[in-house]
């Protein structure tokens, strides 16, 4: 896919890897970008291209009204998510809940609302933004996250098969930390935001269904087919 000309929507889109989407679309030629955010005045100094929508993951109505103001969309960026930092066994179902409507139900909501627009307009792509924890479970408390996104990427290979006939990329986008306010306060290694949305983007021009980020995200992809020891070795003392 050209992105230069394109009419891209990136949820999430007013800080972090989301922000970076916007400025990486714009750099490449981009001819409209729709800031979907839950805080549109949050966006902040426009460049004309931009145009900030309100849309909440959570709230269909939110959704269905952004679809329907941006039909002209042929780029869909699926950047927003939460981490509530559940425990599967040791916090409240509620929680684990809110991670899954997050990323599972709230993602594909998006998807199913704009996949007619895409068609329409002849094609496109969809991004979806996952993590190396859709493969791997960590000791810091990530079971509620992980359990999201590893529903998230079922999700995206699963609306990858129905699109394809559609002339639709769906792309998932792996990695294992990014330096953004989710991730502050944690000591570890994090990708510049910039990096993530420049490789996603690389990978959309070159058609590419998946975009490993990092180091981490490359080395868990691999060893998925080997003994899951290789991955979990720490957590059980070893």
């Amino acid at each position: 896919m050209d992105i230069a000309g394109s009419t891209a929507l990136v949820t999430g889109a007013n800080r972090g890897i989301g922000r970076r989407f916007v400025e990486q679309l714009l750099e490449r030629g981009a001819e409209k970008v729709y800031a979907a955010v839950r805080r549109p005045e949050s966006v902040g100094d426009l460049d004309p291209r931009i145009t900030p929508l309100y849309l909440d993951l959570l709230d269909e109505k939110s959704i269905s009204e952004a679809a329907e103001a941006a039909r002209d969309v042929t780029l869909l960026v699926n950047n927003a998510g939460i981490s509530t930092g559940a425990r599967l066994l040791g916090d409240g179902l509620d929680m684990v809940r809110q991670d899954l409507e997050t990323h599972l139900f709230g993602t594909l909501r998006v998807i199913r609302a704009f996949a007619p627009a895409l068609a329409a307009n002849g094609g496109g792509a969809i991004v979806n933004v996952l993590s190396v924890l859709s493969w791997v479970a960590t000791p810091e408390g990530s079971g509620s996250y992980s359990v999201a996104k590893a529903a998230e990427w079922g999700m995206t290979n699963g609306v990858r098969v129905e699109l394809a006939g559609q002339k639709i990329l769906v792309q998932g986008v792996h990695l294992a930390a990014a330096d953004t306010d989710m991730m502050a306060g944690r000591d570890v290694p994090k990708a510049d935001p910039a990096d993530v949305a420049r490789a996603a983007l690389d990978g959309v021009q070159a058609g590419a269904l998946e975009v490993l980020v990092d180091d981490a995200s490359r080395f868990v992809k691999s060893a998925l087919a080997g003994d899951p020891a290789r991955m979990y070795s720490r957590s059980s003392g070893d």
